[in-house]
Protein backbone atom coordinates (compact mmCIF):
# COMPACT_ATOMS: atom_id res chain seq x y z
CA UNK A 1 0.00 0.00 0.00
CA UNK A 2 1.39 3.33 -0.96
CA UNK A 3 1.13 5.91 1.78
CA UNK A 4 0.75 9.65 1.53
CA UNK A 5 3.71 11.93 2.04
CA UNK A 6 2.52 12.74 5.55
CA UNK A 7 3.31 9.26 6.82
CA UNK A 8 6.76 8.70 8.26
CA UNK A 9 8.59 5.39 8.47
CA UNK A 10 7.60 4.96 12.10
CA UNK A 11 3.91 5.12 11.22
CA UNK A 12 4.30 2.97 8.11
CA UNK A 13 5.47 0.16 10.40
CA UNK A 14 1.97 0.10 11.89
CA UNK A 15 0.13 -0.17 8.57
CA UNK A 16 -0.28 -3.97 8.79
CA UNK A 17 -2.35 -3.41 11.96
CA UNK A 18 -4.83 -1.29 10.01
CA UNK A 19 -5.23 -3.61 7.02
CA UNK A 20 -7.41 -6.67 7.45
CA UNK A 21 -6.30 -10.28 7.06
CA UNK A 22 -8.53 -12.55 5.00
CA UNK A 23 -8.18 -15.24 7.69
CA UNK A 24 -9.50 -13.01 10.46
CA UNK A 25 -13.04 -13.58 11.66
CA UNK A 26 -15.50 -10.85 10.77
CA UNK A 27 -18.38 -10.43 13.22
CA UNK A 28 -21.54 -8.33 13.18
CA UNK A 29 -21.70 -5.80 16.01
CA UNK A 30 -24.58 -3.56 17.00
CA UNK A 31 -24.04 0.13 16.31
CA UNK A 32 -25.34 0.99 19.77
CA UNK A 33 -22.50 -1.11 21.24
CA UNK A 34 -19.84 0.93 19.42
CA UNK A 35 -18.19 4.08 20.68
CA UNK A 36 -15.57 6.30 18.98
CA UNK A 37 -11.86 6.00 19.62
CA UNK A 38 -11.07 8.47 22.45
CA UNK A 39 -7.74 9.09 20.72
CA UNK A 40 -9.41 10.15 17.45
CA UNK A 41 -7.44 13.25 16.34
CA UNK A 42 -10.13 14.48 13.95
CA UNK A 43 -12.50 16.95 15.58
CA UNK A 44 -14.66 17.61 12.53
CA UNK A 45 -15.87 15.25 9.82
CA UNK A 46 -16.62 16.68 6.37
CA UNK A 47 -20.38 16.26 5.92
CA UNK A 48 -20.24 16.17 2.12
CA UNK A 49 -17.70 13.34 2.20
CA UNK A 50 -19.77 11.49 4.80
CA UNK A 51 -22.77 11.79 2.48
CA UNK A 52 -20.71 10.39 -0.40
CA UNK A 53 -19.58 7.49 1.78
CA UNK A 54 -23.17 6.85 2.88
CA UNK A 55 -24.33 6.65 -0.77
CA UNK A 56 -21.45 4.32 -1.62
CA UNK A 57 -22.32 2.01 1.29
CA UNK A 58 -26.00 2.11 0.30
CA UNK A 59 -25.06 0.93 -3.20
CA UNK A 60 -22.13 -1.41 -2.57
CA UNK A 61 -22.27 -2.22 1.14
CA UNK A 62 -19.31 -2.14 3.54
CA UNK A 63 -16.26 -3.18 1.50
CA UNK A 64 -13.92 -3.35 4.50
CA UNK A 65 -14.94 -4.13 8.09
CA UNK A 66 -14.03 -1.67 10.82
CA UNK A 67 -11.45 -2.62 13.45
CA UNK A 68 -12.54 -2.56 17.09
CA UNK A 69 -11.33 -3.66 20.51
CA UNK A 70 -13.39 -4.63 23.51
CA UNK A 71 -14.15 -1.68 25.73
CA UNK A 72 -14.24 -1.53 29.51
CA UNK A 73 -17.46 -3.29 30.48
CA UNK A 74 -19.85 -3.82 27.61
CA UNK A 75 -19.43 -2.76 24.03
CA UNK A 76 -16.56 -2.04 21.67
CA UNK A 77 -14.24 0.84 20.95
CA UNK A 78 -13.60 1.76 17.31
CA UNK A 79 -9.92 1.65 16.39
CA UNK A 80 -10.20 2.27 12.64
CA UNK A 81 -13.31 3.06 10.63
CA UNK A 82 -15.17 5.84 12.44
CA UNK A 83 -16.25 7.43 9.14
CA UNK A 84 -17.87 4.14 8.08
CA UNK A 85 -19.53 3.91 11.49
CA UNK A 86 -20.95 7.43 11.15
CA UNK A 87 -22.20 6.69 7.63
CA UNK A 88 -23.95 3.56 8.89
CA UNK A 89 -25.57 5.63 11.64
CA UNK A 90 -26.87 8.01 8.97
CA UNK A 91 -28.35 5.00 7.17
CA UNK A 92 -29.98 3.98 10.48
CA UNK A 93 -28.50 0.49 10.25
CA UNK A 94 -28.51 -1.67 13.37
CA UNK A 95 -25.33 -3.72 12.84
CA UNK A 96 -22.11 -3.58 10.84
CA UNK A 97 -19.11 -5.81 10.06
CA UNK A 98 -16.13 -5.59 12.39
CA UNK A 99 -12.92 -7.36 13.31
CA UNK A 100 -12.13 -7.55 17.03
CA UNK A 101 -8.46 -7.21 17.99
CA UNK A 102 -6.42 -6.87 21.15
CA UNK A 103 -4.80 -3.44 20.83
CA UNK A 104 -3.03 -1.32 23.44
CA UNK A 105 -3.81 2.34 24.15
CA UNK A 106 -0.59 3.40 22.42
CA UNK A 107 -1.46 1.42 19.30
CA UNK A 108 -5.04 2.72 19.35
CA UNK A 109 -3.79 6.31 19.41
CA UNK A 110 -1.20 5.76 16.69
CA UNK A 111 -3.56 3.83 14.42
CA UNK A 112 -6.21 6.57 14.69
CA UNK A 113 -3.58 9.08 13.58
CA UNK A 114 -2.39 6.87 10.71
CA UNK A 115 -5.87 6.19 9.39
CA UNK A 116 -6.66 9.89 9.17
CA UNK A 117 -3.33 10.73 7.55
CA UNK A 118 -3.97 8.01 4.97
CA UNK A 119 -7.51 8.93 4.01
CA UNK A 120 -7.95 12.66 4.63
CA UNK A 121 -5.34 15.19 5.62
CA UNK A 122 -5.75 16.35 9.18
CA UNK A 123 -5.39 20.06 9.79
CA UNK A 124 -2.02 21.08 11.29
CA UNK A 125 -3.81 21.90 14.56
CA UNK A 126 -5.39 18.43 14.75
CA UNK A 127 -2.00 16.81 14.13
CA UNK A 128 -0.38 19.07 16.77
CA UNK A 129 -3.09 18.22 19.31
CA UNK A 130 -2.68 14.51 18.56
CA UNK A 131 1.09 14.78 18.99
CA UNK A 132 0.69 16.66 22.30
CA UNK A 133 -1.78 14.05 23.55
CA UNK A 134 0.60 11.20 22.64
CA UNK A 135 3.52 12.97 24.35
CA UNK A 136 1.56 13.57 27.54
CA UNK A 137 -0.20 10.20 27.67
CA UNK A 138 2.96 8.15 27.09
CA UNK A 139 5.53 10.54 28.63
CA UNK A 140 7.45 11.00 25.38
CA UNK A 141 9.89 13.78 24.57
CA UNK A 142 9.70 15.62 21.25
CA UNK A 143 12.67 13.60 20.02
CA UNK A 144 11.08 10.28 21.01
CA UNK A 145 7.81 11.25 19.35
CA UNK A 146 9.63 12.34 16.20
CA UNK A 147 11.29 8.92 15.97
CA UNK A 148 7.95 7.19 16.62
CA UNK A 149 6.11 9.03 13.85
CA UNK A 150 9.07 9.07 11.44
CA UNK A 151 9.43 12.86 11.26
CA UNK A 152 12.25 15.26 12.14
CA UNK A 153 12.23 16.80 15.62
CA UNK A 154 12.05 20.26 14.05
CA UNK A 155 8.89 19.25 12.15
CA UNK A 156 7.29 17.99 15.35
CA UNK A 157 8.42 21.11 17.27
CA UNK A 158 7.00 23.45 14.61
CA UNK A 159 3.63 21.69 14.75
CA UNK A 160 3.52 21.78 18.54
CA UNK A 161 4.33 25.50 18.53
CA UNK A 162 0.99 26.10 16.78
CA UNK A 163 -0.74 25.22 20.05
CA UNK A 164 0.71 28.44 21.46
CA UNK A 165 -1.64 30.49 19.25
CA UNK A 166 -4.82 31.96 20.76
CA UNK A 167 -7.83 29.64 20.37
CA UNK A 168 -9.49 31.78 17.68
CA UNK A 169 -6.36 31.73 15.54
CA UNK A 170 -6.02 27.96 16.01
CA UNK A 171 -9.56 27.67 14.66
CA UNK A 172 -8.55 29.74 11.63
CA UNK A 173 -5.69 27.32 10.96
CA UNK A 174 -8.06 24.35 11.37
CA UNK A 175 -10.52 25.87 8.89
CA UNK A 176 -7.73 26.65 6.43
CA UNK A 177 -8.30 30.43 6.39
CA UNK A 178 -4.75 30.76 7.72
CA UNK A 179 -2.00 28.39 6.59
CA UNK A 180 0.65 26.79 8.78
CA UNK A 181 3.21 29.15 7.22
CA UNK A 182 1.07 32.15 8.20
CA UNK A 183 0.68 30.73 11.70
CA UNK A 184 4.42 30.30 12.16
CA UNK A 185 4.91 33.95 11.21
CA UNK A 186 2.20 35.01 13.68
CA UNK A 187 3.98 33.12 16.46
CA UNK A 188 6.89 35.54 16.06
CA UNK A 189 4.60 38.33 17.32
CA UNK A 190 4.66 38.55 21.10
CA UNK A 191 1.48 40.61 21.48
CA UNK A 192 -1.83 38.72 21.19
CA UNK A 193 -3.79 41.74 19.97
CA UNK A 194 -1.26 42.34 17.19
CA UNK A 195 -1.49 38.65 16.26
CA UNK A 196 -5.25 39.03 15.82
CA UNK A 197 -4.83 42.24 13.80
CA UNK A 198 -2.30 40.66 11.42
CA UNK A 199 -4.40 37.49 11.14
CA UNK A 200 -7.43 39.53 10.09
CA UNK A 201 -5.29 41.30 7.50
CA UNK A 202 -4.19 37.90 6.14
CA UNK A 203 -7.84 36.88 5.73
CA UNK A 204 -9.10 40.22 4.37
CA UNK A 205 -6.22 40.98 1.99
CA UNK A 206 -5.12 37.45 1.09
CA UNK A 207 -1.52 38.10 2.17
CA UNK A 208 1.09 35.52 1.19
CA UNK A 209 3.30 33.93 3.83
CA UNK A 210 6.25 35.96 2.53
CA UNK A 211 4.26 39.20 2.82
CA UNK A 212 3.31 38.33 6.41
CA UNK A 213 6.92 37.53 7.31
CA UNK A 214 7.97 40.93 5.94
CA UNK A 215 5.17 42.65 7.86
CA UNK A 216 6.15 40.90 11.09
CA UNK A 217 9.79 41.87 10.52
CA UNK A 218 8.79 45.55 10.13
CA UNK A 219 6.68 45.37 13.29
CA UNK A 220 9.61 43.87 15.20
CA UNK A 221 11.95 46.63 13.96
CA UNK A 222 9.51 49.32 15.10
CA UNK A 223 9.12 47.57 18.46
CA UNK A 224 12.89 47.43 19.00
CA UNK A 225 13.33 51.07 18.00
CA UNK A 226 10.72 52.23 20.52
CA UNK A 227 12.27 50.30 23.43
CA UNK A 228 14.71 52.07 25.78
CA UNK A 229 18.30 51.23 25.02
CA UNK A 230 18.66 49.59 28.43
CA UNK A 231 16.18 46.95 27.25
CA UNK A 232 18.05 46.17 24.04
CA UNK A 233 17.92 42.41 23.55
CA UNK A 234 20.24 42.20 20.55
CA UNK A 235 21.63 38.71 20.09
CA UNK A 236 25.40 38.28 20.29
CA UNK A 237 27.33 35.27 18.96
CA UNK A 238 27.90 34.18 22.56
CA UNK A 239 24.18 34.41 23.38
CA UNK A 240 23.30 32.37 20.29
CA UNK A 241 25.89 29.76 21.26
CA UNK A 242 24.40 29.53 24.76
CA UNK A 243 20.91 29.13 23.28
CA UNK A 244 22.08 26.33 21.01
CA UNK A 245 23.83 24.59 23.92
CA UNK A 246 20.67 24.75 26.05
CA UNK A 247 18.51 23.52 23.14
CA UNK A 248 20.74 20.47 22.75
CA UNK A 249 20.65 19.73 26.50
CA UNK A 250 16.92 20.31 27.05
CA UNK A 251 15.61 19.10 23.69
CA UNK A 252 13.34 22.12 23.20
CA UNK A 253 13.34 25.73 22.02
CA UNK A 254 15.24 28.14 24.31
CA UNK A 255 15.54 31.93 24.02
CA UNK A 256 17.92 34.13 26.02
CA UNK A 257 17.00 37.80 26.35
CA UNK A 258 19.97 39.91 27.38
CA UNK A 259 19.61 43.22 29.21
CA UNK A 260 22.21 45.69 30.31
CA UNK A 261 22.68 44.11 33.74
CA UNK A 262 20.16 41.29 33.80
CA UNK A 263 18.21 39.09 31.44
CA UNK A 264 15.90 36.12 31.24
CA UNK A 265 15.78 32.64 29.73
CA UNK A 266 12.57 31.38 28.08
CA UNK A 267 12.20 27.59 27.84
CA UNK A 268 9.36 26.20 25.71
CA UNK A 269 7.38 23.12 26.76
CA UNK A 270 4.24 21.48 25.34
CA UNK A 271 2.71 19.38 28.09
CA UNK A 272 2.96 18.73 31.82
CA UNK A 273 5.04 15.63 31.08
CA UNK A 274 7.40 17.66 28.89
CA UNK A 275 7.75 20.26 31.68
CA UNK A 276 8.54 17.50 34.20
CA UNK A 277 11.16 16.10 31.79
CA UNK A 278 12.83 19.52 31.51
CA UNK A 279 12.79 20.01 35.29
CA UNK A 280 14.46 16.62 35.75
CA UNK A 281 17.19 17.63 33.30
CA UNK A 282 17.70 20.94 35.11
CA UNK A 283 17.97 19.03 38.40
CA UNK A 284 20.61 16.78 36.89
CA UNK A 285 18.35 13.71 36.60
CA UNK A 286 18.51 11.61 33.43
Amino acid sequence: MKSKGGLGKGLEALLPQISTDATEEVVQVRLDELRPNPYQPRREFNQDKLNELMESIKEHGILQPIIVRRGIGRGYEIIAGERRFRAMQMLQEETMAAIVRQISDREAMEIALIENLQREDLSPIEVAEAYAKIMEHFSLTQEQLAIRVGQSRSHVANLLRLLGLPSELRENVSRGTISMGHARALLSIGDVQTQHTVAQKIIDDGLTVRAVEQLVHRLQLVSRETKPKSQNNAQTPITKAYEEQLRNILGTSVRIQMGKKRGKIEIEYFSSEDLERILQLLNGQR
